[in-house]
Order: structure tokens, then sequence, then C-alpha cells
């Protein structure tokens, strides 16, 4: 079986995407932030002493999933179109963070919107660490990809 990132001796080494063809492309991912329901609470009444949970949340996915190649080797750097993150409450001590991502390129999205949930789920454990220091980041993972060669994954 031959790998796509390991080259003939065996090293780390970018794929070349030079002959691929442009598509559009899009990815949605999800990471899930359990936290002690009085900490949700405050989240959710905009009463946590750093601010705005979602706002810096939100703002910290976009600019992570449009700076995933300087975080993960051998990620390519594409043209992001659009990122959205959004936040799915489920009481009384959970926050599922999904984010939506788009681009027309020659390789895929994913990393880009799995980047996203992730610093999201940072951002909200770096907001909300005063009150609760036990916060639990799971389940970080692609739900759904479209576009490319290999076809769609997780479309129902």
């Amino acid at each position: 079986m031959s790998m796509s990132h390991i080259n003939e001796q065996g090293e780390a080494s970018m794929v070349d995407i030079g002959g691929k063809n442009v598509t559009k492309r899009t990815a949605k991912a999800q990471a899930v932030v359990k936290m002690l329901p009085a900490a949700l609470g405050l989240v959710l009444s905009d009463n946590m002493p750093k601010g705005d949970v979602f706002a810096a949340a939100r703002l910290a996915g976009i600019m992570a999933a449009k700076k995933t190649f300087e975080l993960i080797p051998l990620c390519h750097n594409i043209p992001v179109d659009f990122v959205e993150i959004s936040f799915k409450v489920e009481e009384p001590d959970t926050l599922v963070i999904l984010s939506h991502a788009g681009c027309e390129y020659k390789t895929g999205i994913e990393m880009e919107a799995m980047t996203a949930v992730f610093a999201a789920a940072l951002t909200v454990y770096d907001m909300c660490k005063a009150v609760d220091k036990g916060i639990i980041i799971t389940d970080v993972r692609l739900l759904e990809k479209r576009g490319g060669k290999s076809g769609p994954f997780g479309v129902l």
C-alpha cells in the first residue's frame, strides 16, 4: 500500500495536486464541549466573566480555518470561500459546535472544517475555565464532505 504523504525515501512529503481539477468542495465537522450546568447557564445568559463566549468562539473558528495550512504539516494553503460556525445546546451540560466550510479548489476542505471546530472548542474552554476547570472537549470529527475525486462522505 502506498501512502500519499510519504516519498520513496520514507520521508514526509506534500501531495502534488498540480494535475487535479478544481471542483466545488464542502465539509461539515463538529466538536462537543461538556461543562458544568452552571457554567453552561452563564454562557447562555452571556454572563461569563470573560465576555461573549459564542462571539469569541465563532471568530476563533473562522480564523483557525483560514490558517489551517500553518498549523497542520503538509496541508495545502487553499482559498477558503466560507466558514460558518454554529452552536447547538443540549442542556443541561453540553454545547455542540458545528462548522460548515467551502471552497473551489483542487483539494478538500475537511481539515479546515475540523480545525475550525477544535479552535472554537478551545476558545470556549479558555473563556469558561475560570468557572469550570473540568471542561471536556470530545467527539471532534468530520460529519460530511462533498466534492473531489473520492466522492461524498457522511452524506445522508
